[in-house]
């Protein structure tokens, strides 16, 4: 999952940066509301951390701007503004949640989580798919109750994959989602990791659709002999 952090706090960027990292998302970083505002409207992220005092523009300003542009990525708005008047201006700017500074990390990443699965259309706390279980909380996932070995690349592959299991999900999509913007971005390394995927979970679980890409789906798993 891809995240814009946007936050002009150049230690606390630093630390948030590597604790998205430590969790498993591919993150960009924008330091003021013009590089912000541009690329929250040229880049397709899952989520987007958002800072409301920023310098060159506003972080209010901002958000209203990506709510004009029809940007409907999630926003979690962090800011040291904590009287309620702000927090109503910031939802009414198309805010999704609100955090204030200070804060603690695990609070964040718990927000996000939550900002992420309900605009995939997810309740639970887990991804489940058949036999296939993924906890985003702890950044692990299973098959039949058997742990998973994932490299960083690959859990964020099955983690996009399992959010939006069922639909054909296309290898410039996944390109987009699962690198940050300094990345050197090849598609055809993704056809690598699906094939290392399958190795994990089973082949018959990620189908690919001729010419569009890739689909996640439900496996009738035989049943324990008795």
């Amino acid at each position: 999952m891809r995240i814009l952090l946007v936050e002009d706090d150049p230690d606390l960027s630093r630390q948030l940066r590597q604790a998205l990292a430590d969790a498993d998302y591919a993150v960009d970083h924008a330091a003021d509301g013009e590089e912000a505002s541009y690329l929250g409207e040229t880049e397709p992220y899952d989520a987007i951390i958002l800072d409301l005092g920023l310098p060159k523009i506003d972080g209010t300003a901002v958000l209203e701007g990506w709510r004009r542009a029809q940007v409907t990525t999630p926003v979690l708005i962090l800011t040291a503004r904590g009287a309620w008047s702000e927090k109503v201006a910031g939802f009414d700017a198309g805010a999704d949640d609100y955090l204030t500074k200070p804060f603690h990390t695990e609070e964040l990443l718990a927000r996000l989580r939550a900002l992420l699965r309900r605009s995939a259309g997810h309740a639970a706390p887990s991804l489940v798919c058949g036999a296939v279980r993924l906890d985003p909380r702890a950044a692990r996932a299973t098959v039949a109750g058997e742990p998973l070995r994932l490299t960083s690349l690959e859990y964020r592959l099955l983690h996009y994959l399992m959010m939006h299991q069922g639909r054909v999900i296309s290898r410039t999509e996944l390109v987009e989602h699962l690198y940050d913007q300094d990345f050197d971005r090849d598609s055809n390394t993704i056809e690598v990791f699906v094939g290392r995927l399958r190795k994990k979970i089973g082949p018959e679980r990620v189908e690919t659709v001729r010419g569009l890409g890739y689909r996640l789906v439900e496996v009738a798993d035989p049943a324990p002999r008795a």
